[in-house]
């Protein structure tokens, strides 16, 4: 369950994600955006849709042409996984210490999170 406040997502834009259930299952693509409040992210050239446009008549060039829009559809986080090497993997967190350096040029050191694989270990 997502925390309270926030809704968590572990898929980032430019992930390469491999869509694991539904019509386009086994499709891959790369995340074009992350839609964090309704947990859903946008793959291209998956769960493509058409939409048909009116012709609006403004004068001039101002005016669009109507026909059909091909478009990629949000589709839930659940229903995708992130690809790494030939296999998916899920996504884990760690910390990791880093020196961080002050205005004035003194360093501390501190953490930092870090995506990693939960197959492999490896950051991502």
């Amino acid at each position: 369950m997502a925390k309270q406040g926030k809704k968590t997502v572990n898929i980032k834009k430019g992930d390469q994600v491999r869509v694991i259930s539904g019509k386009d299952k086994g499709a891959e693509g790369k995340v074009i955006r992350v839609l964090r409040e309704e947990q859903r992210v946008i793959v291209e050239g998956v769960n493509r849709m058409k939409r048909h446009t009116k012709v609006i008549d403004q004068g001039g060039r101002a005016g669009t042409t109507g026909g059909i829009i091909t478009a990629e559809a949000p589709i839930h986080v659940s229903n995708v996984m992130l690809v790494e090497g030939d296999g998916v993997t899920r996504v884990g967190f760690k910390r990791e210490e880093v020196t961080k350096r002050r205005p004035d040029g003194s360093t501390y050191t501190s953490t930092r999170s870090v995506r990693v694989s939960r197959k492999t270990g490896k950051e991502i």
